[in-house]
């Protein structure tokens, strides 16, 4: 296959490290000629739990510098999925299939929207990484990472990208209702990440002091309120066990959405908690708790040059 993966993050590095030790071809597409440049001579520099090494791989700004591709990987923030799909049209053949790895709900929907249906797979990653430089992660958690479409078909180039990224030591498998799976991490995303984002605390320390442990708990429970008025199944019997079972997992975890706030970048609030809002207005259902939260995390973007202290 020629993959390429648009978005070198922390997630886009690290699969296009591990994709980079198999057979495929594999490109890095970004947005950011000097980034691209730099990750085309130096690679990508991995550390962590899978050790200190470094990936060879091919990037670049210019969509014609790749010609057509087999796979596209979307890794940028949601925010810019639309943006990103842009950008690599022209690599987007006939039987190319897109996929999404990306954080939050609507991200399948704007892709839909820029290529159709057919070619879009949703994806589901458990994988952690943390972006600590222009092409230099730490690799901080293994995982699982599950991908399908909408409608329940499994085209034979979605086989053949399982095969891709278990032979690449990434454990990968094909679900026929990927809908609940992502529905099923939205709501762990939409108990842990504002909160993490407001308080500035890693993810274990939210059950340790009753009041975010409460917000937690709310947020948690009008988010399970929308996926059921949707008929959406969620995996877990318990979703607030769930969500505090992952923050003391992942008790040492800086969130993503954190991640963004000390770096004083715009988060993905409105595809977390912010879709908890907009459905929950849809359906007439209220979601004070996630409406605050919301609130608080973009006053937070707002005000990153005035902040006191």
């Amino acid at each position: 296959m020629r993959i390429v993966i648009v978005g070198p993050g922390a997630m886009g590095c690290l699969v296009g490290a591990f994709l980079s030790k198999t057979k495929h071809e594999l490109w890095i597409l970004d947005k950011n000629k000097k980034r691209a440049d730099y990750i085309a001579k130096n690679g990508i520099k991995i550390e962590g739990i899978s050790g200190n090494w470094k990936a060879k791989i091919q990037a670049t700004s210019d969509p014609k510098d790749i010609e057509s591709v087999d796979l596209v990987i979307i890794c940028t923030k949601s925010y810019d999925t639309k943006e990103a799909v842009g950008h690599a049209k022209n690599l987007i053949g006939e039987t190319t299939l897109i996929l999404t790895l990306q954080n939050g709900v609507g991200n399948v929907e704007i892709i839909t929207e820029a290529i159709g249906e057919d070619r879009v797979v949703a994806g589901v990653s458990n994988l952690g990484a943390t972006l600590l430089g222009d092409g230099h992660i730490r690799h901080a958690g293994r995982g699982e990472t599950v991908i399908g479409k909408f409608d329940g078909k499994i085209p034979v180039l979605m086989r053949d990208i399982r095969e891709a990224f278990n032979s690449a030591g990434l454990d990968m498998r094909i679900s026929k209702d990927i809908k609940s799976l992502i529905w099923s991490k939205l709501i762990i995303n939409v108990g842990i990440n504002a909160l993490t984002a407001i308080t500035r605390l890693n993810n274990g320390r939210l059950i340790e002091f009753e009041g975010t442990r409460e917000i937690l708990k709310d947020a948690v429970t009008e988010a399970v309120k929308i996926a059921k008025r949707k008929k959406i199944k969620i995996i877990y019997d318990d979703p607030l066990s769930k969500v505090e079972s992952v923050c003391e997992a992942t008790a040492i975890n800086v969130s993503s959405m954190l991640q963004d706030v000390l770096k004083e970048k715009r988060t993905e609030i409105d595809f977390i908690n912010g879709v908890i809002v907009r459905q929950g207005k849809s359906l007439g259902i209220k979601t004070p708790v996630n409406e605050i939260l919301v609130h608080l995390v973009k006053t937070i973007e707002q005000s990153y040059k005035l902040r006191v202290g």
